[in-house]
């Protein structure tokens, strides 16, 4: 019911439900774009009437896996073109935070595409600190996970990206956009306020600006690459660090000119960041976001 304890996530696709299904109830192809699972591997059926059982397993580093088991049952209607995907799930894994849980899929065929969405949720071990953890950290980050890889399946479906380029391209715009986070944080924090560098006092008297600006500007430089961290999917954040870099740099060969030629010089920096915000705003294109999808359950999705 709406509501409902347990985390929602809605997308919708623009593709055949068919393909939708295959790419969602395929093993081989739901590890490709869930980001929640390494490993999905169905066991033998006996009976076709019973629930198809599998087995999953999530790598998280230093050569160590989370393993678990589950059964799902899959049901399409011919009449109205939907579907709906059940599944229960366990771990007796003692580094799984979940100890079971159940969920569904549901696809629900519309003229231009597929709404498509999932509702699951859990209980935990380790007692009063699991329910601790989960609450405050594991099941936001659970919820961004799910939302994430939809529309990584997203790309996948309807601009024909697959999840490995789309993975690359998110590694890509992380990277560069994270970087020009820490080169405004290191830059107005290190120099300005802690050492209140004597070449950046100087850059500032020669630009006919008082030193004493030197920690405010550190603190507004601090202030920013937080806000370029905070929008992490607005480009304006982007856009104004490249004018600020080429503003910088014609203020420095103008008005400090003996700082052009001297080592680890500002111009160099500044061309730098400015490839990086370049690169930022190409990658952004590609790179998966959670955002796009619907995270409140409706009233019409119980």
């Amino acid at each position: 019911m709406p509501g409902q304890p347990g985390t929602y996530v809605e997308i919708f696709l623009r593709a055949p439900i068919d393909e939708v299904w295959r790419l969602t109830q395929h093993p081989a192809e739901h590890q490709r774009w869930d980001l929640r699972f390494t490993e999905i591997e169905y066991l033998p059926r006996p009976d076709a009437s019973e629930p198809q059982r599998f087995i999953y397993a999530t790598r998280i580093g230093f050569g160590l896996a989370i393993r678990g088991t589950g059964d799902s049952v899959g049901e399409r209607v011919a009449a109205s073109g939907e579907a709906t995907s059940s599944l229960r799930f366990a771990s007796d894994d003692p580094k799984s935070l979940i100890r079971a849980g159940s969920g569904y899929w549901r696809y629900i065929p519309l003229a231009q595409g597929v709404r498509f969405f999932t509702w699951y949720d859990y209980g935990t071990r380790f007692g009063m600190l699991g329910r601790m953890v989960d609450r405050s950290v594991f099941r936001p980050l659970m919820g961004w996970a799910t939302a994430w890889s939809f529309d990584r399946l997203r790309l996948w479906l309807e601009d024909g990206q697959s999840p490995e380029a789309s993975l690359a391209w998110a590694t890509v715009y992380a990277l560069a956009r994270g970087v020009v986070a820490f080169v405004w944080l290191w830059h107005g924090l290190v120099p300005k306020v802690i050492a209140r560098d004597a070449a950046e006092r100087l850059m500032l008297q020669q630009t006919g600006m008082p030193a004493g600006l030197i920690v405010p500007i550190g603190i507004a430089e601090i202030v920013f690459g937080v806000v370029v961290l905070i929008a992490w999917r607005s480009r304006w954040p982007l856009a104004a660090t490249v004018v600020a870099m080429l503003l910088a740099s014609v203020a420095v060969e103008i008005r400090s000119p003996q700082f052009v030629s001297a080592a680890f010089n500002p111009v160099t920096l500044n061309v730098c960041v400015i490839a990086l915000c370049i690169v930022a705003w190409i990658a952004m294109r590609f790179a998966p976001t959670a955002r796009r999808c619907l995270r409140v359950q409706p009233k019409d999705s119980a």
